[in-house]
C-alpha cells in the first residue's frame, strides 16, 4: 500500500516505498525516487552466498558477488539488466556493504522489454532500519521477506497500490 503496509498473506506488515512516493507506470522516469503503481511479477530471487543460505523458495534464486551490478543509463542497451562490474555505463553495484541486497527480488517493471528512462532496478529487498524509503523499491524486514519468498511461487506478484 501507498502508506507503507504490506499484506503479507492477510498479515500486515511495514513496508518502505521510494522517497519519491508512488507514481503511475506511465508517469515515473528514471531516478524520480518513485514506487511504481502497478502489479509486478516477482521474477526470481539473487542473494549473498555470504550472509547466508540461499532463501527457502519455490522461485528461482541466484546467488551474487562482488561484480554483480545493474545497469542504470537510459541510453545503454543493457538498461534495467544485469551486468558485471566494471561496467562502461552507469550501473547500481547489486554487493554493498548494507544488507539491504542480502536478498533481492527482482520484479518486472520496465523489463519486457526495458524502455530507456523510464525506471531501472526496482526490487523487493530489506528494509533499512527505521523503514527509511527507497529509491523506488519495496522494502520488507528481512523476517517478512523470508517469509514471503517462502510462500512465493512462480508467477506470483507484488501489487503496489494507493492506500
Amino acid at each position: 500500500m501507498s502508506d507503507g503496509r504490506f499484506d503479507l498473506d492477510g498479515r500486515w506488515t511495514r513496508c518502505a516505498l521510494g522517497k519519491g512516493g508512488v507514481k503511475t507506470a506511465e508517469a515515473k522516469h528514471e531516478g524520480d525516487g518513485a514506487s511504481p503503481l502497478g502489479t509486478w511479477t516477482l521474477r526470481r530471487i539473487l542473494y549473498r552466498p555470504d550472509r547466508g543460505p540461499p532463501p527457502l523458495t519455490a522461485l528461482p534464486a541466484q546467488a551474487i558477488g562482488p561484480d554483480d551490478g545493474w545497469c542504470d543509463a537510459p541510453a545503454d542497451p543493457a538498461y534495467n539488466t544485469p551486468v558485471r562490474l566494471p561496467y562502461p555505463a552507469s550501473a547500481e553495484h547489486l554487493w554493498r556493504e548494507d544488507h539491504v541486497y542480502d536478498l533481492i527480488g527482482i520484479l518486472a517493471y520496465n523489463d519486457d522489454p526495458p524502455v530507456p528512462g523510464k525506471g531501472s532496478a526496482i526490487f523487493l529487498h530489506i528494509a533499512r532500519d527505521g523503514y527509511s524509503p527507497t529509491e523506488g523499491c519495496v522494502a520488507l524486514a528481512r523476517e517478512d521477506l523470508l517469509e514471503l519468498l517462502k510462500k512465493a511461487r512462480p508467477g506470483d506478484a507484488v501489487a503496489i497500490v494507493q492506500a
